[in-house]
C-alpha cells in the first residue's frame, strides 16, 4: 500500500480479525461515480456472504421498510452508511470500513464516496487497498468522475481492478450494453498501469452475480464478485526486491544496548548481513533481529522489528537502512505525480514540508508543469493546481533524503506535502525521478536564501564539526527555514562544513 500517511491510523469502527488468517487478508477498495451503487453493492455482499449478524439483518430490515422500502427489497446500503448526515442524503461521505470472512479468506471492505468534494477521503482508503471494485452504473457508463477514480487508483499503486458493472436489471440486462462499456472501460485503462482487470456484470439490488450467478445473463460465463475475491492473489509486488527499514525510533536501554526500531517495507534481512544508513553512508553488520516474540533469524517485508548492529552508528528517526549494493537515492530534486487535497491552491510562494516514510524534508521549491485531463486522460501544461487536481510536478528539497521510484518501491517512493505552518496535508504523491546529491549553493536560483555555517554563525556559534553538533546544526536550520518559508522566503539549507 502506498500514500499511508495519508492516513496512518486504522479507522474507528475496523474490526481486527483472528490471526491465523492474517495470510489470506483481502483489502478492498470501492470506488466510482456518486450514485452508481458502492453502497449497496458492498451491503449486498455483506448480506449474502453471512457478513450479517441476526440482529444487523433485523435493524437494516426496520430501518428499510421505515424509509418506506416495500414489500421484500431493502436498503442495503444501511450496512455503510454509517453517519447520521449520509442517511439523510443518500451518499457516502466518509470511508466506511467493514470487515467479514468466509471460509476463505478475511476481507477489509473499504468504501469510498464517489462526490468529487470528498476525493480526499477517497484517495485515503486507495492508499490502504489491495484491490479496487471501479463501479459504473450500466445505464451511464464510464463519467469524469470514474476516470478521476481510475487514475488515482493508478496513482497509489493498485494493480488489480475489478470493473463492477452494476444495476443490469435496469437495462434488460443487456449484454450489447455491458460489451460497450467494457470495451471504454479498456481503452481508458490503456492510459493506466493496471497489472490485470476483471470486468463482472452485477445487479446489486437483486444479488445477481455478486454471491450468486445470474439466471438473468446466460450469456456471462465468468466468476461472481465473490469467487473472484475468494480466489485473487492480491500480491503484485517482485520477490526480489531491496532491503529498506525505515527507522521509527532508536531504542536504548541498560547494558549498553542500542536498536534501531521499524518496520521492514521491502526485501529480507538476514542477521550477519551488512546494512547501511541511505544517507550518511555509514554501515555496519546485524548482530540481532529482536521482536516481541524474541529474536529471529531473519525478517522480512511487514515485520515489525528492532535491528541490534555490531556498530553504532549516529542515525536518528528518518534514516533508512538498505542493504548496500542496492540502496535509496540520497536525493535533493524529485519529479512526481500528485493528487491535490487541500481547498487552498498551490502557491509556490507557499512553506510546504515533505512527509515520507518516516523522514520529514523541508521544501525549497516547487512548480508544477501539467495537469491531468479527466476528459482524455493526458497531460495538459499548467503551472496551478487546484482541489482534486492530479497534477505532476518538480520538487526541490532543502537537503537530500533517501527515496526510491515508486513504480520499483512503493512505500519508499511516495510521500505527503503538509502546510509548514500548521501541519496540515495538502497533496500525496509518488515519486517518478529522482536526482541525486546536494545542491550546491552556487547552483540555485539568486532568488533562494542559503543557510549556511557562515550565515548562521551567531545561532550555531556553540558548535563545533562532531557528528552530534552536525546533526544540532541540521536541527537548527530546519527551523529557521520553517519560519522562512512560511513567510514566503524560498530556503536551502546547506550542510557542508
Amino acid at each position: 500500500m502506498t500514500l499511508a500517511a495519508l492516513d496512518e491510523k486504522v479507522p474507528e469502527g475496523t474490526i481486527l480479525a483472528p490471526d491465523q488468517k492474517s495470510e489470506a487478508m483481502l483489502r478492498l477498495l470501492t470506488c466510482g461515480s456518486v450514485d452508481d451503487g458502492k453502497s449497496t453493492l458492498i451491503g449486498r455482499l455483506l448480506w449474502d456472504a453471512a457478513g450479517v449478524t441476526e440482529d444487523q439483518r433485523a435493524a437494516v430490515m426496520h430501518a428499510s421498510h421505515a424509509r418506506g422500502v416495500n414489500g421484500e427489497k431493502i436498503d442495503f446500503s444501511l450496512l455503510l452508511d454509517g453517519l447520521q448526515a449520509e442517511r439523510e442524503q443518500g451518499i457516502t461521505i466518509d470511508i466506511a470500513w467493514r470487515y467479514f470472512e468466509t471460509e476463505r479468506r478475511r476481507f477489509v471492505i473499504i468504501d469510498s464516496p464517489g462526490h468529487e468534494q470528498y476525493t480526499r477521503n477517497m484517495a485515503t482508503g486507495a492508499s490502504h487497498a489491495d484491490i479496487a471494485i471501479l463501479l459504473v452504473d450500466a445505464r451511464h457508463g464510464v463519467k469524469r468522475q470514474t476516470r478521476r477514480h481510475a487514475a488515482i487508483c493508478n496513482l497509489v499503486g493498485i494493480k488489480k481492478v475489478i470493473l463492477a458493472v452494476n444495476k443490469m436489471d435496469q437495462i434488460d440486462w443487456s449484454e450489447e450494453g455491458y460489451r460497450a462499456i467494457e470495451a471504454d472501460f479498456q481503452k481508458l485503462a490503456e492510459k493506466f498501469s493496471f497489472a490485470e482487470i476483471t470486468s463482472i456484470p452485477v445487479a446489486a439490488l437483486t444479488g445477481a452475480n455478486v454471491a450468486a450467478r445470474s439466471a438473468e445473463m446466460p450469456w456471462y460465463s465468468g466468476p461472481t464478485l465473490l469467487d473472484y475475491l475468494e480466489n485473487v492473489d492480491p500480491k503484485t509486488v517482485a520477490e526480489d526486491v531491496p532491503f529498506r527499514m525505515p527507522v521509527q525510533l532508536v531504542l536504548r536501554a541498560a547494558d549498553d544496548f542500542r536498536g534501531y526500531a521499524g518496520t521492514v517495507t521491502s526485501g529480507k534481512i538476514t542477521v550477519g548481513d551488512r546494512v547501511v544508513d541511505a544517507r550518511s553512508g555509514l554501515g555496519a553488520t546485524l548482530r540481532r533481529i529482536s521482536t516481541m516474540s524474541g529474536d529471529q533469524p531473519f525478517a522480512t517485508s511487514g515485520d515489525a522489528v528492532t535491528l541490534v548492529l555490531d556498530t553504532d552508528l549516529d542515525i536518528s528517526r528518518g534514516a533508512v537502512l538498505s542493504e548496500v549494493k542496492r540502496r535509496p537515492v540520497n536525493a535533493d530534486v524529485i519529479e512526481a505525480r500528485l493528487v491535490w487535497l487541500a481547498e487552498t491552491p498551490f502557491d509556490p510562494e507557499a512553506g510546504y514540508l515533505l512527509r515520507s516514510a518516516t523522514d520529514l524534508t523541508p521544501v525549497t521549491s516547487m512548480s508544477v508543469s501539467a495537469l491531468v485531463d479527466f476528459e482524455t486522460l493526458g497531460s495538459t501544461p499548467a503551472h496551478e493546481c487546484n482541489v482534486n487536481d492530479i497534477a505532476d510536478c518538480r520538487i526541490l528539497l532543502g537537503r537530500a533524503t533517501a527515496l526510491d521510484l515508486f513504480s520499483e518501491l512503493p512505500f519508499t517512493g511516495n510521500f505527503v506535502l503538509v502546510n509548514a505552518i500548521d501541519g496540515a496535508t495538502v497533496a500525496g504523491g509518488v515519486i517518478s525521478w529522482v536526482q541525486a546529491g546536494s545542491a550546491a549553493a552556487d547552483d540555485v536560483d539568486e532568488n533562494v536564501l542559503v543557510l549556511d555555517r557562515a550565515r548562521l554563525a551567531g545561532l550555531c556559534s556553540d558548535l563545533g564539526n562532531s557528528p552530534a553538533d552536525s546533526t544540532e546544526f541540521e536541527r537548527r536550520a530546519q527551523e529557521v527555514a520553517i519560519l522562512l518559508r512560511s513567510a514566503g522566503v524560498p530556503v536551502l539549507i546547506d550542510t557542508d562544513q
